[in-house]
């Protein structure tokens, strides 16, 4: 039996719409079985491929996150190699000049705390914020 798509009448959010499960899709696949057709059964070559096409689905979200997770880590460790260095950022239009005294990571993104010649605090500075480094 063909499913055909239908249009969605609201629109979910890519994330929720996105995370169709193992349990999900044997449910589907059951419905499936069960309300077939009898005299135009559904080739079992067909559903072999549908279990095949969503374990490669999986492997790749997987993999995808597995990648974000990589790419927060190389980005925190890149940070570290900051401290107590001099850097130029860019702010508000103009050009700041500290030194990175302390890295908050907790966000997931790390920010970056700058001391100034006069001694004044520059806090939550992007490292994409970063002009110059010296």
């Amino acid at each position: 039996m063909a499913i055909s798509p239908s249009s969605a009448v609201g629109s979910a959010p890519l994330s929720q719409s996105a995370n169709i499960g193992i349990q999900d899709f044997l449910k589907i696949l059951t419905a499936q079985l069960n309300n077939q057709d009898p005299l135009k059964p559904v080739d079992n070559q067909e559903f072999v491929a549908q279990i095949a096409q969503f374990a490669t689905l999986e492997q790749s979200r997987q993999l995808n996150e597995k990648i974000e997770g990589l790419l927060s880590v190389q980005s925190s460790m890149q940070s570290i190699g900051l401290l107590g260095k001099t850097v130029d950022v860019g702010q508000g239009g103009g050009m700041l000049t500290g030194r990175v005294t302390a890295i908050d990571v907790s966000s997931g993104t790390p920010m970056l705390t700058l001391t100034t010649p006069t001694n004044t605090f520059l806090n939550n500075i992007n490292m994409s914020q970063i002009i110059n480094i010296r």
